[in-house]
């Protein structure tokens, strides 16, 4: 898709343009213009091209306790060209197609330097209403009130300022449809299999979870080489859409009768599955997962999001005797400047395919449409053009 360079114009100037701000827990978002400032030093000002729908965004939206904060501008999966940038950006340009990632990449710190790590400890991930470097909001609505940031993203505006160590240069080539997808679902689930299990070929696996977030760990595992892939969930309907992600087998919760559901796996695999994913955020399923990985080797990756002050409980013998490993995965262990070039790469090699995924397509002024078939659960992806 050709992009054609903004006007300098607007450069160093405030932009009056349109957002979908969430002003009350759970309520429609209300499209309205605001005010978008220039971006500070360190910053850099997106024109959104389009952005797609994720479930943490829905979780927010209905959230009524901290961190949750109003009027806010959701949105954190996104791609745009670059409108401007603050001083001491080099990184970027004007006219540059760009991801906004909600984990920072700074290049500087212990963490960024390694490869152990994608949590960068100079801007660590927060569900912060403000600027990662200043505490400011970049947003005001027509009465001169701040509107608070998510993610450090905030893609359901025209208009957004992400700092720089959160921006990602992209090839162009890549539709914009397919390319906000890198920005969370599709990085988060084929990096948490690639990246932070390392699943090995021939080997099984087992997904808790089989929304968007599952069916790309699904896409991983295939990648990866995985022999079985078991997809977890209680609508049946999942088995189907799970088999074009790379699903082989299929398990509806619902259905175990007198047995667990670790049980069941375990019988079904001789022992556990290889690699475990957890995609949906509960507690018991946590504990789930990790019963159903293998003694000795097996490893259960934990990518839902839980509610504020969740706990986990697990047996300190079961834990010191089965030598298991359990452990988070963020943006799927990808680092976004590194990692994110590569996996979309494979992309346009057609190594990884994208097209499932994006199940639905509105306009920005439908955004609400968005929300109810997310949450209605008859899209995968939902893709959210401005200019459309």
């Amino acid at each position: 898709m050709d992009y054609e360079k903004l006007s300098s114009k607007t450069a160093g100037k405030p932009i009056l343009c349109k957002a979908a701000v969430s002003r009350e827990p759970g309520e429609p978002l209300v499209i309205e213009e605001i005010m978008v400032a220039p971006p500070s030093p360190y910053e850099v000002r997106i024109r959104i091209i389009c952005t797609s729908l994720c479930h943490s965004d829905i979780i927010f939206w209905k959230l009524k306790v901290p961190p949750a904060c109003f009027p806010r501008i959701l949105g954190h999966e996104a791609v745009g060209v670059v409108e401007s940038v603050g001083e001491n950006v080099d990184e970027v340009a004007e006219g540059d197609v760009v991801i906004p990632t909600f984990m920072s990449d700074c290049g500087e710190c212990a963490d960024c330097r390694s490869e152990k790590s994608n949590l960068c400890s100079k801007f660590p991930f927060r569900v912060h209403p403000w600027m990662p470097r200043y505490d400011a909001s970049r947003f005001t609505d027509l009465k001169g009130e701040a509107l608070y940031h998510f993610l450090f993203v905030s893609s359901f505006s025209e208009y957004t300022v992400v700092d720089i160590t959160h921006v990602v240069k992209i090839d162009p080539a890549i539709p914009p449809n397919r390319a906000c997808l890198f920005g969370c679902c599709v990085s988060t689930g084929v990096g948490a299999a690639c990246k932070t299990a390392n699943v090995e070929a021939g080997s099984t696996v087992a997904i808790f979870g089989l929304g968007s977030i599952g069916l790309a760990v699904a896409k991983g595992a295939r990648l990866c080489g995985a022999k079985r892939i078991i997809g977890v969930d209680i609508n049946p309907e999942k088995f189907e859409i799970g088999k074009k992600f790379g699903v082989t087998e299929f398990i509806n919760s619902k259905d175990c009768g007198n047995k667990s559901l670790s049980q069941v796996i375990i019988e079904m695999t001789g022992g556990g599955a290889d690699y475990c994913f957890e995609c949906v955020g509960l507690g018991s399923l946590v504990q789930e997962a990790y019963a159903s990985s293998r003694k000795g080797w097996g490893k259960t990756i934990v990518m839902g999001v839980d509610k504020p002050g969740a706990q986990l409980n697990f047996s300190s013998f079961d834990v010191l005797h089965s030598g298991k490993v359990l452990t988070g995965s963020l943006f799927g262990g990808i680092k976004a400047k590194s990692d994110l070039p590569v996996l979309i790469k494979r992309y346009l090699d057609k190594e990884l395919q994208l097209d499932e995924f994006v199940t639905h397509e509105v306009k920005f002024e439908d955004i609400n449409k968005a929300f109810e078939l997310l949450i209605e659960g008859k899209c995968i992806r939902c893709v959210i053009w401005m200019d459309k």
